[in-house]
């Protein structure tokens, strides 16, 4: 049953790091010289509840 559901639970967990990131809970260090990597942290505000929805889906849909 568990193993069902892996892959969402993997998605769900990056869903919660994204977001902690994105939201500033969790330092993420970005070197001076790359700015596009400073680009993407800031784009994690949407992208991690993004992940989490499609996580929800996926674990609803998915065949029991």
């Amino acid at each position: 049953m568990l193993a069902a559901y892996i892959d969402e639970i993997i998605m769900a967990c990056a869903a919660v790091w994204m977001t902690a990131v994105g939201f500033g809970y969790i330092a993420f260090p970005v070197p001076p010289q790359q700015a596009w990597l400073d680009n993407l942290v800031k784009h994690f505000k949407w992208m991690g509840p993004l992940l989490m929805l499609i996580a929800i889906v996926l674990g609803a849909l998915s065949p029991q």
